[in-house]
């Protein structure tokens, strides 16, 4: 302020300004912020009064709310409680219907009560028959007599009174410990059945420990709630009648904390349950509370239940979660905060703005127009046909493709309706129509037959897309026209290729289909046209020994006996050759084929069939093996192998055979004759042999056979040996199809 004055004095007189103007144009530019300032200080405050009001009406709320919770859990626990006096009253309607119930119709009650399942917590429903000492006697034999059983009382103190445990349902081992009972051997029972026969009225026990708990319960510690039993269809009037027409007590045992955990489920609710009818409260229930934060609400309902207080003292979760809306509020201050802030930036920020918007609309106008020419572009020089149409399907603008596929002018087309450029008989459809054929976002695609000026009608594809926001403007649509004529006539070229191939496949099937008929019908002459001349063959030598075989020397009879050989080995030969074109001919049965016990199958009938060897050959069968095929081939496989096997290790003193799997193939190993390498392209022909005949019998077949059930099955076989050192054949099978697997 001084050197504000001392600049004042030295102006001169004629420019010296106010002080006072001079202050105030100085704090003028600072006005806009000083009314922010004014603006975020009452906004604040604004914002502590609303935040506070809302703050205790939430809290209110939540606490009424919690309240009210409170409450209905102590009415649910009342509601059930009648429930137990119901079905009490239920058991004493059954006494008025006959003078003393039989156990049997107690048990037939009770199970059509099913507490079980209605009612968990309860160990069942009793009657308790009220008598005196001196006639304990006649009810243990009354009981006897009946066939009930041994009713033995306990504990007997020697009261008079006795009030003894008769029925109690449903029979579980422990309901049947608490038969012969005395409850008014235990004080809380029995002035709990005093009050009952006193008042007429349900008499609940304290908190006792029931008889038949054993420890199967979270707690032992349960309730009784009793009512009384008269003579007579109605209750007396007067505490001394009652008491001397009381014939005992219907009462439910249950065990609390399962009482109050079925009832009131759950951990939302932590509370205790305190009985305050005496002058020393006892605890009944107590539920703690899941965290150990403080509680934000606490509330005491108090109630009587058949002639006991209760107290039920109940406490909320923390403040967090028994009112968690109050979380939110707290962010009503930052907000406040923040608008003020934001009311302060406001005029700083629209000068900004607007200029800002300036820059993005001249920005926006020149994107725009290169928009426009890059469209302009791809639509002039685009080798695809395009045509921009109006909603009525009139051309509005195309492009010199489309007019070189029609074969006119681009400028000629303009104004002309799309659907006139075409041969076909479909109904014009507008390109913004929605399609009943195309992409979910309207596209859809269409080939029709376009005529072509001063030229043959040409097939073109046409896209049809809709232009968006084009509704109500000019254009609204745009379809892409390529000209697809020669790429159909030449998909026409391959359907009648294939039409072709399919004929000439067809005449092939009809072929083989013959060559099969022919394969059969020599089968057929070889089965029985071959089969003929052999029979006279072996049949008229036969006879010739048997009627002239004196009159022939014995050269004579050797070639006879060579002639009837050679016959019985031509007939072998054939039945060989029928059956190698039975396994080629054959339908395949595939399924999984146990080759452990099939080889195991085969051993056991060649060792039977050549017993003087069943102890001379070792033999070594893998087991587990499995594969995938034709049952019966497969078997005449492993017959071919192992008999060979077999067979060829005759001469051999320590012989061997192996069956197993190594490297994915299966393999069949001897050490017998074996045979020479340079031949092995000689194993599988049929009739060819590597051995004489003298030295091993056979025909040839077996290994032709083997090698066409192995290539049957999508397999390969192999063999190695050499001469005198055994052989090893090696085969593979294919894996079993995707349903077998």
């Amino acid at each position: 302020m001084t050197a504000l004055r001392l600049y004042a004095l030295r102006m001169p007189k004629s420019t010296r300004e106010n002080p006072a103007e001079a202050i105030r144009r100085r704090l003028r530019p600072l006005r806009g912020q000083l009314w922010a300032l004014g603006v975020l200080v009452a906004s604040l405050a604004l914002v502590v009064i609303l935040w506070k009001m809302a703050y205790d009406r939430e809290l209110r709320s939540s606490e009424e709310a919690f309240i009210s919770q409170t409450q209905d859990a102590a009415d649910l626990l009342q509601q059930r409680m009648v429930n137990f006096e119901l079905v009490a009253g239920g058991g004493i309607s059954l006494f008025a219907s006959v003078a003393r119930p039989t156990p049997d119709q107690w048990f037939g009650y009770v199970e059509g009560m099913e507490l079980g399942r209605r009612f968990p917590s309860v160990a069942g429903l009793g009657f308790t028959g009220y008598l005196r000492q001196s006639r304990l006697d006649e009810l243990q034999d009354e009981w006897q007599q009946a066939g009930w059983g041994d009713l033995q009382v306990r504990p007997n103190l020697g009261h008079d009174r006795l009030a003894v445990v008769l029925y109690l349902e449903p029979k579980t081992p422990e309901n049947r410990a608490v038969i012969g009972y005395d409850m008014f051997s235990e004080a809380v029972r029995r002035r709990a059945m005093e009050r009952a026969m006193n008042t007429g009225d349900p008499s609940l026990s304290g908190p006792v420990p029931l008889v038949q708990g054993e420890g199967r319960h979270t707690t032992d510690t349960g309730l009784l709630l009793f009512r009384p039993v008269y003579r007579g269809p109605e209750a007396p009037a007067t505490a001394d009648t009652r008491r001397e027409a009381i014939l005992g007590w219907v009462y439910v045992p249950f065990w609390v904390d399962d009482f109050v955990s079925e009832v009131i489920p759950g951990r939302d609710l932590s509370f205790t349950i305190d009985d305050v009818t005496d002058p020393t409260p006892q605890r009944i229930f107590t539920r703690e509370p899941e965290s150990a934060k403080p509680a934000a609400f606490s509330h005491a309902v108090e109630f009587d239940n058949y002639g006991r207080r209760w107290r039920m003292n109940f406490q909320s979760a923390p403040l967090a979660q028994a009112a968690p809306r109050l979380g939110s509020l707290q962010s009503i201050l930052s907000l406040g905060l923040l608008a003020s802030l934001l009311m302060y930036a406001i005029a700083w920020m629209l000068a900004r703005t607007e200029s800002r918007a300036q820059r993005i609309a001249l920005r926006l106008t020149e994107e725009y127009r290169f928009s426009e020419e890059r469209f302009r572009t791809a639509m002039e020089y685009s080798a695809i046909g395009k045509a921009l149409m109006d909603p009525k399907g009139v051309i509005v603008q195309a492009n010199p493709a489309f007019g070189a596929i029609v074969g006119v002018e681009p400028d000629e087309l303009e104004g002309r309706r799309f659907d006139e450029l075409f041969e076909d008989d479909l109904s014009r459809r507008q390109a913004t129509e929605p399609a009943h054929l195309g992409d979910g976002d309207g596209v859809r695609r269409e080939t029709r037959r376009l005529h072509r000026l001063g030229g043959e009608p040409r097939h073109v594809q046409l896209t049809y897309a809709p232009i968006p926001g084009g509704e109500g403007m000019a254009v609204s649509g745009l379809v892409q026209v390529e000209d697809v004529t020669d790429r159909l006539r030449a998909e026409a070229r391959v359907r009648a290729l294939n039409r072709t191939l399919e004929a000439r496949v067809a005449l092939r099937t009809r072929e083989l289909s013959q060559s099969n008929e022919e394969l059969e019908a020599f089968a057929y002459s070889v089965s029985h046209d071959l089969r003929a001349p052999l029979r006279a063959i072996d049949g008229f030598s036969r006879i010739l020994v048997e009627r002239y075989g004196d009159s022939l020397d014995e050269t004579g009879r050797d070639y006879l006996g060579r002639v009837r050989k050679a016959a019985g080995r031509m007939g072998d030969l054939i039945d060989a050759l029928l059956k190698m074109s039975r396994i080629s001919r054959g339908e395949l049965k595939t399924e999984k084929v146990d080759l452990t016990r099939m080889a195991t199958e085969i051993i056991d009938d060649l060792r039977a069939g050549d017993p003087d060897r069943a102890d001379q050959v070792e033999v070594a069968i893998q087991p587990g093996l499995e594969a995938h095929g034709d049952t019966a081939l497969l078997r005449n496989l492993l017959v071919n192998l192992l008999g060979n096997a077999w067979k060829f290790t005759r001469n051999r003193d320590a012989a061997r055979i192996e069956f197993g799997q190594e490297n994915g193939e299966f393999f069949v190993r001897d050490n017998g004759a074996g045979f020479p390498q340079d031949y092995v392209g000689k194993l599988f022909r049929p009739f060819q042999r590597l051995h004489a005949q003298s030295q091993f019998d056979g025909h040839g077949i077996g290994l032709a056979s083997a090698k066409r059930v192995v290539q049957r099955h999508g397999g390969e076989i192999r063999a190695e040996g050499s001469e005198d050192a055994g052989a090893t054949f090696r085969f593979t099978l294919a894996d079993a199809p995707d349903e077998l697997g």
